[in-house]
C-alpha cells in the first residue's frame, strides 16, 4: 500500500463518511435559531461556530492592495513581533528571549506547520538503511501519523489513557527507538481528551529530545481554551531550563484562539536552526500566509478581548455537558480544548445510532488511534463530541445525546 493510501485509509473523516453513508440521518428534534427545526447537529469537526471577530475584515481590507503580491517568506515583520509578544505576555518569558527574525515564522495554521517540519525533520536517524521514527500519542491529531508517512518515517504511538494520564509517555520508549527518532509531536492540551502538561512533564520532554538530540514538536493550537489555569507550554519550559530553545518547535494557531480555522494563519517559534529549516519547505511547498492574512493575524494576535469572550463561551458549554451528563460516559471537564471523550462501550456503534435516531454527528474515538501491540484499539469504546455551538444549541445536542444512549 502507498503512502497515500496507508494516509486515505486511516483518515478519520473519511472513515466516519464511510460509516454514516447510505443510512439517512434521524430528526433532531432540536429547534434553535442556529440551525433549521430538526437538522442534523454537526459534532464531529473542532470548527468554531461563533461569529470571526470584526477585525479580521477590517484588517484584511485593510491590506486589500497587497493581494497582487505573492506571500512573503516568514511574515511580515509587524507579524513576527505580534507573535513574540504574545508568547512573552503568554508564557511570562524574559524580554528578547525570542527574535522575532529567527525564532518565529508565519505558517497557515498549525497543521500546515506540523506536516512541513516533519518533512524538514527527516535524516537518517538510524545509521543502518532503517526507516527514521516519528513519536506520537495514541490517539492523536491524524496530521502526525500522515506526516510520518508522507515522510517516510515509521510512526511509533505511545498509549495516551487513563493509565497514563492522558498523555504519552515518551521517556518509557526502547534506547534504540529513541535513537533512530527525528520528531516527536506532542500536543497540549491533548486533542482528544483534553489533558494538559505539566511545566515539569515539558521541561522533561524538552530535556529528552536534547539528550537524543530529536525534535520536539509542541501542537499548542488549543492552549487559549481552559477551564482553570491557562495551561503551561513549551517555551514557558524553555525559560526555565535556561532559555535554549534547542531542538523545540511549537506551533500556534488563530482557528480555535480567533474562532478562525478559515483564515489559514499561525506561528512556529524555537530553535532557529529547525525555524530556518521549516522555512524552506515551506516556501517549496507553497505554503505562505498572505500579506492581507497576516495584517488580520497581527490585529488577532495584539488582542485579548476577544479571546477572554470565547473562553467564557466554552467554559458555560461545559457547564452545561457537566449539568446535562452528570458522572455518565466517563465525563470530566478537561483541562484544554472543546471536545468530550466519552466512554460509550462502543463508538461506532453509538455514532451510528446516534446519527440514524437524532441526527448528531460524533466521531467514533477509535478512528482517532491504532491498535496496540495486542492487536487492542484503546479508543474504540469512546466517541469525540465537538462543543463549538452556542450554549442553547450545545446543551439541546446534549440532551438529545443522552436521551439516544
Amino acid at each position: 500500500m502507498s503512502a497515500a493510501q496507508e494516509i486515505q485509509k486511516h483518515f478519520p473523516f473519511g472513515r466516519l463518511n464511510r460509516l454514516l453513508d447510505g443510512h439517512a440521518p434521524g430528526d433532531s428534534g432540536i429547534e434553535v435559531a442556529e440551525l433549521p427545526k430538526g437538522a442534523p447537529v454537526l459534532l464531529s469537526v473542532g470548527e468554531p461556530q461563533d461569529p470571526p471577530p470584526p477585525m479580521i475584515a477590517e484588517a484584511m481590507a485593510g491590506a486589500a492592495a497587497t493581494w497582487s503580491r505573492y506571500p512573503p517568506a516568514k511574515g511580515t515583520p509587524e507579524y513576527l513581533e505580534a507573535c513574540a509578544a504574545w508568547a512573552t505576555r503568554r508564557y511570562g518569558l524574559p524580554s528578547g528571549m525570542i527574535d522575532p527574525k529567527t525564532m518565529i515564522t508565519a505558517i497557515p495554521g498549525s497543521r500546515e506547520g506540523l506536516f512541513f517540519a516533519t518533512l524538514a525533520s527527516m535524516p537518517d536517524r538510524a545509521g543502518n538503511g532503517a526507516a527514521p521514527a516519528m513519536l506520537m500519542p495514541n490517539p492523536c491529531y491524524h496530521v502526525y501519523p500522515g506526516a510520518a508517512l508522507a515522510a517516510g518515517a515509521e510512526p511509533i504511538l505511545v498509549p495516551a489513557t487513563q493509565e497514563s494520564g492522558e498523555l504519552p509517555d515518551f521517556a518509557g520508549l526502547s534506547q534504540a527507538d529513541l535513537a533512530r527518532t527525528a520528531l516527536a509531536s506532542y500536543c497540549t492540551p491533548s486533542n482528544p481528551q483534553g489533558a494538559a502538561a505539566s511545566l515539569e512533564q515539558l521541561q522533561d520532554l524538552i530535556r529528552l529530545a536534547r539528550q537524543h538530540d530529536f525534535t520536539l514538536a509542541l501542537d499548542e493550537c488549543y492552549a487559549e481554551i481552559y477551564t482553570g489555569a491557562p495551561p503551561a507550554g513549551g517555551l514557558q519550559a524553555a525559560a526555565a531550563l535556561g532559555g535554549s530553545l534547542d531542538n523545540l518547535l511549537v506551533f500556534h494557531s488563530l482557528s480555535k484562539r480567533s474562532s478562525a480555522p478559515g483564515l489559514r494563519c499561525g506561528f512556529a517559534a524555537g530553535d532557529p536552526k529547525l525555524i530556518a529549516a521549516l522555512e524552506v519547505m515551506l516556501r517549496t511547498g507553497g505554503a505562505g500566509v498572505s500579506f492581507p492574512v497576516l495584517a488580520a493575524g497581527t490585529a488577532l494576535w495584539n488582542d485579548e478581548a476577544h479571546v477572554v469572550l470565547r473562553r467564557e463561551r466554552y467554559a458555560k458549554n461545559f457547564e452545561i455537558a457537566e449539568r446535562v451528563l452528570g458522572n455518565r460516559f466517563g465525563f470530566r471537564k478537561p483541562d484544554g480544548g472543546f471536545f468530550l471523550w466519552l466512554d460509550v462501550g462502543d463508538g461506532e456503534a453509538a455514532a451510528l445510532k446516534l446519527w440514524r435516531e437524532a441526527g448528531l454527528r460524533v466521531l467514533p474515538g477509535g478512528y482517532m488511534a491504532r491498535p496496540g501491540a495486542d492487536g487492542v484499539n484503546p479508543c474504540d469504546a469512546y466517541i469525540r463530541v465537538a462543543l463549538v455551538y452556542g450554549p442553547e444549541l450545545t446543551e439541546a445536542a446534549l440532551n438529545r445525546l443522552a436521551e439516544v444512549l
